[in-house]
């Protein structure tokens, strides 16, 4: 199936007015990585991924994606209502008392799309490798995804699944990078250097594939598509997707401000000029 990607355009700047919106009300919340991850999540979940009617925790016969850097619920939240889990006017509850949509997902409150409760980072991983192999136990080709950031990789619990998932050959597995360069108190270079990732990766025996423009619609799908076919043969597979932390806002991209810094009245204002609505706003 070929994709519609102004349809897929159009979505992704409805996600980012509803990422900047959400963040304004409460005055909470992370706008700069959910920016950066918009047009990937929504490739993936109105393109790349197999997906059946409805949603039940034990996910047999579709694929599976795992949120591990929870912090970006903002654009996670958004493009699961936008895709039919939850109503789109549910975004308007975002970080309230008693909202399903808390600032880290999580899983007590029985919000459809949310299969693992995360926040505390570098646990994705590990949840994602056993969904995986779940999947070869019971005999079912789908696939599994994950996200992380890049500064969540300095955790050791990424490691530790990484060298697992290749031993035990996880090879119907995609976890992907948003390498952006960026964390909350700085640059990666500056608070712990990453060193090579790719390298790195195919230390542990992953196949590894690199995605340059990871803000272009058209690039992901493309570099999606590739990792699809390099599943199945003996390896997990890593996609490191550089990524613009704030992108589609110009004055929140380039810095590591905005990761946990929600837009005045007038920046709300500014940014949504930058994307002006294209579906309807909840």
């Amino acid at each position: 199936m070929k994709p519609n990607t102004q349809q897929l355009q159009d979505l992704t700047i409805q996600v980012r007015r509803d990422i900047l919106r959400m963040v304004h009300a409460v005055n909470s919340g992370h706008p700069g990585g959910s920016l950066g991850c918009t047009e990937f999540l929504v490739v993936l979940y109105q393109y790349m991924m197999e997906r059946k009617q409805g949603f039940d925790m034990d996910g047999i016969g579709e694929d599976l994606f795992f949120l591990s850097n929870g912090h970006i619920s903002p654009v996670f939240y958004s493009v699961l209502a936008r895709s039919g889990y939850f109503s789109v006017s549910e975004l308007a509850t975002f970080r309230k008392i008693n909202s399903r949509l808390q600032g880290h997902p999580t899983t007590h409150e029985g919000l459809p799309g949310i299969r693992m409760a995360s926040g505390s980072l570098g646990q994705g991983m590990s949840v994602a490798i056993g969904a995986a192999l779940t999947k070869k136990l019971n005999g079912d080709n789908h696939l599994v995804y994950s996200l992380h950031g890049d500064g969540e990789l300095q955790e050791g619990q990424i490691w530790e699944a990484a060298m697992y998932a290749s031993a035990k050959k996880v090879d119907n597995y995609i976890a992907t990078v948003d390498y952006n360069g960026q964390q909350i108190d700085g640059s990666t270079e500056e608070v712990l250097s990453l060193g090579n990732l790719k390298a790195k990766f195919e230390a542990f025996g992953w196949d590894v594939l690199e995605v340059k423009e990871g803000n272009s619609i058209d690039a992901i799908i493309a570099g999606m598509t590739d990792a699809k076919l390099r599943t199945g043969k003996g390896k997990p597979v890593c996609v490191l997707l550089y990524t613009e932390m704030g992108n589609g806002v110009d004055f929140m991209m380039h810095t590591h401000a905005w990761h946990g810094k929600a837009p005045s009245d007038e920046q709300l204002a500014n940014a949504l000029s930058q994307n002006p609505e294209t579906l309807g706003d909840y």
